[in-house]
């Protein structure tokens, strides 16, 4: 019987090839994406899970109060390390302090590549259950010592064994090599992670480390830890919320304590989507680009299953004569019920393989976009059981309403030819239309305004000139050695209009630093302020803009205790005209300048109140205006041979600026080009419903179509007449989606201090896209019903 069903099954569909070929694409298409959007979501889902012990291991944050605002960070002083291993060992298996994750010079030989990783304790192998390759996780316990990621070891060492081998470190530091790990994954927080180096050495070869080893007011480090079975991680944020306060208190910093630090654990579960935080408290995160992908995913494969039904019912009049014939020769309604199902599972079946292939197919270009490294798992009996389980259940709900709407009729009716489907036959598909518009129209409303804010953040005043900028870190002390002449031989080449060296990026700001005093500072203010150490020739670099006062002058040494401050910083120290103004700060700084706000941090927040300073002790960047008469690659060569007469140990690496701040914007443009990707495929199925039910329509209104032909209507008004009910019933989903779309994405742009109006025009333009789409799919059935030879419509069989 089963064979007879299939057999049957499949010569309906070969039979009615534009109908199934509809069916099948629509149906792939929102296969492909729910498969493609499930894979992401569990990627999302599955980050950090690669650590052994990720459900116990936490890093420590703390919150402090800045101008009665608690904000939470990640930056930790060095003794509350300390005090966490030797204090709480009941608490906590391990307890790792680490730099962050930085670019070094790693050299053997002839060899120099710039790789990132990290200076952390002895036991972060074990924290994070490297996966050793050749070692032992124990490989830190020697300072001389380094770990390295099987890549690194085999951009560096070729095929040859790399134990013990000897790696010199940013051109300063031998060490030997006594570990090899297994690549970290993609989806984990550190992916990145291509080496680690012992704190010990990092702690005994900067000098400067000493003091902060016991300052408790230098947050310049982070905390990881791991803890013991059974320690609960709220139990124990309480018993350590009030260690550096307490240890700011014994030191005597009463600026530090003004901040009201509360120290507390964020588990590793919630690092990756769950990492936003406002006045103190967990906000989500990423987590709602999880939530938004699932509906989007859910949403487009609904529509798929819609236009399934749709059709279906639709051509139920075409199969009412075999319905009754079969029920006429004793088929049971449970028969016709099975007959159907397994029409709709074999298309739903057929459906998941041709998406398996359109994922084949799509998928290098969605990790591209998605910054993903996803595969099909072709070897995974699970995935299978899951895609042919999920196919079938598609089938099943795609085809319940036709299989128990077709089994439902009379044969009676049917067979004497009396059988109509009734006036509200069509409501349902109606309905299904509208939902199928509405959801497609709200995707393109949110895709819309997500483009449209990230070019208004981006369109933004910045306070300086981007254009031709380049950024340079320095990881060897050669070029700040010899930066005069560097720079008097860089501007002879006339390569460059100017070179200067900075503590922070145009991009970034690195240092913040409070306990500044001023005339009439409120008592128990709490500063905060972005701190720029910079050479004389910044400001001209940066092509910034000075509202009051002067610019640093290359030969006054009297600025080695002057400031140029911002604009945020002269309002909030209540400056109508800062020049002139002292500040207290150890030393008695004078302000010469106050310049235009400059966006140097996230352009997405205010201004923080800045302050540049002379430092020729601290250099950490180079950074160089080119000369617009020379192009860039002239330019850049010509840099290079410089370079590399002063720093020959070191690769040559730079950084155009206006591609860092452009980085800025990248979350926000790959979150908006996805949901661009899907709501054009959710149109495309759309418009693939819209197709089939015109061509339908128009079959089924043949004879009307012919008669009004004869009696003089044109083919315009034949048009007229078949289009009007799609256009109404996109209409109404318009009333329904405008608002839908407005009310989600005004919560969506609250999460932004900066952002783009809700214009009317991207409404209204939304709704003539909708209706011109529309016309443009059923307009071809549309004329081609309208243009028949009605001799042919009106014949009689």
């Amino acid at each position: 019987m089963f064979k007879n069903y299939l057999t049957i099954a499949w010569r309906n569909l070969v039979k009615n090839k534009a109908h199934t070929f509809i069916n099948v694409t629509g149906l792939s298409v929102g296969m492909a994406v729910a498969m493609l959007i499930g894979l992401w979501i569990w990627d999302e889902l599955s980050y950090n899970k690669n650590f052994d012990s990720h459900d116990r291991i936490v890093q420590v944050w703390q919150n402090q109060m800045f101008n009665g605002v608690t904000s939470a960070q990640t930056a930790i002083p060095i003794p509350l390390g300390y005090k966490l291993r030797e204090d709480f060992k009941r608490d906590f298996k391990y307890v790792v302090l680490s730099t962050w994750t930085d670019t070094h010079i790693m050299a053997y030989g002839d060899k120099k590549l710039t790789k990132t990783g990290n200076y952390m304790q002895a036991e972060a192998p074990d924290l994070l259950t490297l996966k050793m390759l050749k070692g032992t996780r124990s490989g830190l316990t020697d300072p001389s010592s380094i770990m390295l990621s099987a890549s690194l070891a085999k951009a560096l060492f070729g095929d040859a064994d790399p134990m013990l081998k000897t790696v010199k470190i940013d051109n300063e530091w031998n060490v030997k090599v006594t570990g090899v790990y297994e690549d970290i994954p993609h989806n984990s927080d550190f992916r990145d992670l291509g080496f680690v180096a012992p704190w010990d050495l990092y702690m005994t070869t900067m000098p400067w480390l000493k003091n902060a080893r016991t300052r408790w007011g230098n947050n310049s480090w982070q905390i990881f830890a791991q803890l013991k079975p059974g320690a609960d991680v709220d139990k124990v944020t309480a018993e350590i919320k009030n260690l550096k306060l307490d240890g700011l208190k014994a030191q005597g910093d009463n600026v530090g304590v003004s901040f009201k630090a509360a120290v507390f654990l964020h588990p590793m579960d919630k690092w990756h989507l769950y990492s936003e935080f406002k006045d103190g408290f967990n906000t989500g995160g990423d987590i709602k680009f999880v939530w938004m992908f699932g509906i989007i995913g859910t949403f487009v494969l609904l529509l798929a299953c819609i236009n399934f039904m749709n059709l279906s019912t639709a051509r139920s009049e075409k199969r009412a004569k075999e319905v009754g014939i079969r029920k006429t020769v004793g088929s049971l309604r449970s028969q016709l019920i099975t007959q159907f199902f397994i029409e709709s599972v074999l298309i739903s079946v057929f459906a998941f393989l041709v998406s398996l292939l359109l994922v084949q197919l799509i998928l290098p270009w969605f990790n591209t976009v998605a910054d993903k490294t996803m595969h099909v798992l072709w070897g995974n009996v699970v995935f299978w059981l899951l895609g042919i389980g999920f196919s079938i259940f598609t089938g099943l709900i795609a085809g319940s309403y036709p299989a128990f709407y077709l089994s439902s009729f009379q044969p009676v009716k049917v067979l004497k030819g009396t059988f109509k489907a009734g006036r509200f036959a069509a409501i349902p598909r109606k309905v299904l239309v509208v939902v199928q518009f509405t959801v497609s129209v709200t995707l393109i409303i949110g895709t819309i305004i997500v483009f449209r804010q990230v070019q208004f953040t981006k369109n933004r005043p910045i306070g300086y000139d981007r254009t031709g900028l380049v950024q340079m870190e320095m990881r060897t002390n050669e070029i700040h050695k010899h930066f005069e002449a560097v720079r008097n031989d860089l501007l002879k080449s006339g390569a460059i209009i100017e070179i200067a060296e900075s503590g922070s990026p145009l991009t970034s700001v690195y240092s913040n630093n409070s306990g500044l005093n001023w005339r009439d500072k409120p008592a128990g203010l709490q500063d905060d302020f972005g701190t720029i150490t910079i050479s004389p020739e910044f400001g001209k670099v940066a092509q910034w803009k000075i509202i009051e006062g002067r610019d640093f002058e290359r030969n006054n040494a009297a600025d080695s205790l002057n400031m140029i401050v911002n604009e945020t910083a002269a309002r909030f120290m209540n400056f109508k005209h800062a020049v002139g103004e002292t500040i207290d700060w150890g030393k008695k700084f004078k302000i010469i300048g106050v310049i235009q706000d400059m966006v140097m941090s996230s352009p997405y927040e205010p201004v923080k109140a800045s302050i540049f300073l002379l430092d020729n002790d601290t250099p950490g960047l180079l950074d160089i205006r080119l000369n617009p008469k020379m192009s860039a690659h002239d330019a850049l060569g010509r840099i290079e041979t410089v370079y590399k007469r002063y720093a020959p140990g070191s690769p040559f690496e730079y950084k155009f600026t206006d591609e860092e701040y452009a980085r800025k914007f990248t979350n926000e443009e790959r979150i908006g080009k996805l949901a661009g990707f899907f709501t054009l495929l959710a149109i495309f199925i759309s418009c693939m419903g819209l197709f089939g039910m015109a061509s339908f329509m128009a079959e089924q209104r043949t004879k009307e179509i012919g008669v009004r032909k004869v009696l003089g209507a044109s083919v315009f008004s034949l048009w007229q007449l078949m289009s009007k009910d799609f256009v109404i019933l996109v209409s109404i989903s318009l009333l329904v989606a405008i608002p839908t779309a407005y009310y989600f994405m005004q919560g969506w742009l609250k999460d932004y201090k900066y952002q783009a109006d809700l214009s009317w025009w991207i409404f209204g333009l939304t709704a003539i896209g909708a209706i011109v789409i529309t016309l443009l799919t059923v307009s071809y059935q549309s004329i081609k019903a309208a243009t028949m030879n009605p001799v042919k419509s009106l014949k009689t069989e």
